[in-house]
């Protein structure tokens, strides 16, 4: 019999409160203009958002899952590092983390860039040429390859060695070992945290707005700067990323229930 939590149990009366709420929302910005105006420039954010999101998450989950292996690895420096790694930038605010690569780490980069292209005779770049946006990209996918790897390695850890000792048994090397028997086994215990992540990430994706990258967040506050209508403002910035999580945690949900079933 599979185990199932009181939560899969009681009806989602929260999921009706929610709902009430929301629909009220959509009435407001249906029925008042200040409302209808506010989301028509909040939707040029809406892409920006997911943009963001999206691409940092897949870079963080790449980088994540090297760095679990290196911390599964025999080599005492590969533990080392991604320890290293892992540990200092979990200890890190994210905001702090967004101003540093944006102002420390980027202009850096170029510096280093602009030397190499010195030396083989290519072009160099401004540091103004670095966007914002991809500075933010790339200072997320740091900040969640730390809290992704450890994800990767708890599953990765959760295969039983008797499978993997078989698999040696039948000749298979490393790499098909770990393709064939580790990781899809693993796979179905990591699933849960790594959604539960992306959600974190869409939430945590409005960050990028201390940048002025021209998120549903910064669109947000510059809408309220101009037209003062703090109270719409901010209800509608709140109803679109509520519906967004909302629906995406949904959606874990049930996808988590049929995993369990199987």
């Amino acid at each position: 019999m599979i185990p199932t939590s009181p939560d899969d149990e009681d009806f989602p009366w929260w999921l009706l409160i929610v709902v009430a709420i929301g629909a009220w929302l959509f009435w407001q910005v249906y029925t008042q203009e200040a409302y209808t105006r506010v989301l028509s420039t909040l939707s040029r954010g809406v892409q920006v958002t997911i943009f963001v999101t999206l691409v940092s998450y897949a870079m963080a989950c790449a980088l994540g899952l090297l760095l679990a292996l290196a911390a599964l690895s025999k080599s005492l420096i590969l533990r080392q590092v991604a320890r290293f790694y892992v540990e200092v930038v979990r200890g890190v605010p994210i905001i702090v983390l967004l101003l540093y690569v944006a102002f420390v780490l980027a202009p850096a980069m170029v510096m280093g860039w602009n030397w190499l292209a010195e030396s083989i005779g290519i072009e160099p770049i401004r540091t103004r040429d670095f966007s914002l946006l991809w500075r933010a990209i790339i200072a997320l996918t740091i900040a969640y390859s730390s809290f992704l790897a450890e994800v990767f390695r708890a599953g990765l850890q959760s295969v039983d060695s008797g499978q993997i000792e078989a698999a040696e048994a039948l000749g298979l090397n490393r790499w098909h070992r770990f393709r064939h028997i580790v990781f899809p086994q693993a796979l179905r215990t990591i699933l849960p945290p790594l959604g539960n992540d992306f959600v974190a990430m869409v939430k945590d994706s409005s960050l990028v707005s201390v940048l002025g990258v021209t998120d549903i967040t910064q669109l947000g506050k510059v809408t309220a700067a101009g037209n003062f209508r703090y109270f719409e403002t901010y209800n509608v910035v709140a109803l679109v990323y509520l519906t967004m999580t909302i629906s995406l945690s949904l959606a874990l949900r049930r996808f988590e229930k049929k995993m369990r079933q199987r």
